[in-house]
């Protein structure tokens, strides 16, 4: 039986309460992980294993977070993400809504495009 949104919600919303030690109220569809929960790049790693385990599947390095990209030289110059490698973010994350981050491409804000509800499609698609 495939899992409702709601119940994918919930479950990941138990896995960041435990991985980053917060309240249960902390944790809402909008919140960035970094800036608003303080997850840490360490956390990252739990964060998917955690993951993993709860849901039964298998994610790749860099699947979820691929912030490798960010280490090409051919998709990041000045501090910018090129269109090469927004082209890349794009096909790589299709789970994120990158609209916001496109305008910037501030590489320092790549990590806001990291919301809970980022994680939920993310399950979501893996799970479908």
């Amino acid at each position: 039986m495939a899992l409702s949104h709601e119940e994918i919600y919930k479950r990941i919303d138990d896995v960041l309460v435990d991985a980053l030690a917060l309240d249960d109220d902390e944790v809402t569809p909008e919140a960035k992980l970094v800036s608003d929960l303080g997850a840490e790049s360490i956390d990252f790693l739990d964060i998917v294993f955690r993951l993993e385990k709860e849901f039964e599947i298998k994610i790749e390095q860099g699947e979820l977070f691929p912030a490798n990209v960010l280490e090409n030289a051919d998709y990041v110059q000045d501090g910018k993400v090129t269109d090469a490698g927004m082209e890349e973010l794009r096909k790589r994350m299709a789970h994120a809504d990158l609209t916001e981050f496109e305008a910037s491409r501030d590489v320092e804000a790549f990590s806001d495009i990291f919301t809970v509800d980022t994680v939920v499609k993310f399950v979501e698609g893996k799970l479908a």
